[in-house]
């Protein structure tokens, strides 16, 4: 498809949507477009409650709610609609495609001139747990402090947009939160927090990475927790100070490979552990859906984390990299129609996504093995893409 209007590309700090067409996107046709209706249209109604005029992301052109209205109605009754009303499933999902090709464009979305980046996987981790401290149960998980002050730079000013940050106030003052290490030695000791008891630390520790989990208590009950803050600490990626110090090969950082480094190394994988400063606090999950930080429960294999400073979530994505087979099986192509629903401190840059994979062994064993290269397009409104078109 040839643009004979093409105006400066949108560039804050180096992101660039360039217009491109259906046909330019690698698998579209094979997708289960109606698979993620359900997933948009609860970021339509996150929408809905926010001021129709206001942008999905301050200084940018992806519009307003008010833009998106339409086709979040029609989105709604395609997901409605049994599969006999749509004439069976594969009527459903060609309808659902219809819809997604009449009512958007995609966009690709570039790094400056670069439209590859790095995308990875996360997933509700399950760990063994009680409600009280017993022997080797012993590692708490912490509510959210109720002097814990988080704020959204992004409501002071644009630039920041999609950044936050958190401590305490003292004197007046907002000061830094206590660090892991100092959490860990008890810092938060005695103030009622505990949710539950764990008896891994690592698991603990990957539990904050992965940001909500099920705890598979000593009485057979099961309690779902979710994010529900972090002490404002830059966060350290593991995987990348053990690449630096030569304890894992170059590209090894897996899950799997960390966990088994820690295990072999107790008190060294410890010492490790503190070097990442960030330390999350969860609250329990009713439904025991992760949410994602929209405010949606999330969809395995179709909610995606992505960075807020360059993207709105809520918006539909098409994502093309790879994904690990399951167990060790080779690496097949991922090319599927998503929802930024998500976002994460390790999550950073105009091309960089996490995808949720879901809950159990196998959704574990895959997001622990995902790191690969790919790219995405962003799908906007039609009125939205004729603005930044140009016309």
């Amino acid at each position: 498809m040839v643009y004979w209007l093409r105006p400066k590309p949108e560039r804050p700090e180096g992101r660039v949507l360039e217009p491109a067409a259906f046909s330019e996107l690698e698998g579209w046709s094979k997708d289960d477009h109606a698979a993620v209706l359900d997933a948009f249209v609860r970021s339509c109604a996150q929408w809905a409650r926010a001021p129709e005029a206001r942008p999905l992301l301050p200084g940018s052109s992806m519009g307003a709610p008010k833009d998106w209205r339409a086709a979040c109605h029609e989105a709604g009754k395609l997901a409605a609609a049994t599969d006999g009303e749509a004439g069976g499933a594969s009527g459903k999902n060609d309808r659902a495609r219809t819809f997604f090709e009449t009512r958007f464009e995609p966009f690709a979305v570039l790094n400056n001139d670069q439209e590859n980046g790095l995308f990875t996987a996360y997933f509700q981790i399950e760990i063994a747990g009680a409600r009280s401290p017993r022997g080797p149960l012993s590692v708490p998980l912490y509510a959210r402090p109720v002097d814990l002050v988080q704020v959204n730079l992004g409501l002071f000013r644009d630039e920041f947009t999609g950044r936050s940050i958190a401590g305490r106030v003292k004197g007046g003052r907002l000061i830094p939160y206590p660090a892991r290490a100092e959490i860990d030695e008890g810092a938060l000791t005695g103030q009622g927090l505990e949710i539950a008891w764990v008896d891994n630390p690592v698991d603990a520790f990957f539990l904050h990475i992965q940001g909500s989990g099920r705890i598979k208590l000593t009485d057979g009950s099961v309690i779902a927790v979710g994010y529900d803050g972090s002490n404002g600490h830059a966060y350290t990626t593991l995987g990348g100070l053990m690449m630096e110090r030569g304890l894992l090969p170059a590209g090894g950082a897996s899950m799997q490979a960390i966990r088994q480094w820690i295990a072999d190394n107790p008190e060294d994988g410890a010492a490790l552990m503190a070097e990442n400063a960030r330390f999350i606090f969860f609250r329990r999950l009713d439904d025991g859906a992760p949410m994602g930080a929209q405010g949606v429960p999330l969809t395995p294999g179709r909610s995606l984390a992505v960075d807020r400073k360059y993207l709105p979530l809520g918006i539909p994505i098409w994502l093309e990299t790879r994904a690990p087979g399951a167990a060790d099986g080779a690496p097949a192509p991922f090319q599927r129609l998503m929802v930024a629903q998500d976002t994460g401190s390790a999550i950073t840059g105009p091309v960089r996504g996490d995808i949720y994979w879901g809950t159990g062994p196998q959704a574990g064993s895959i997001a622990g093995r995902m790191k690969y290269p790919g790219r995405y397009f962003v799908l906007l409104p039609k009125p939205v893409a004729g603005r930044l078109r140009g016309g």
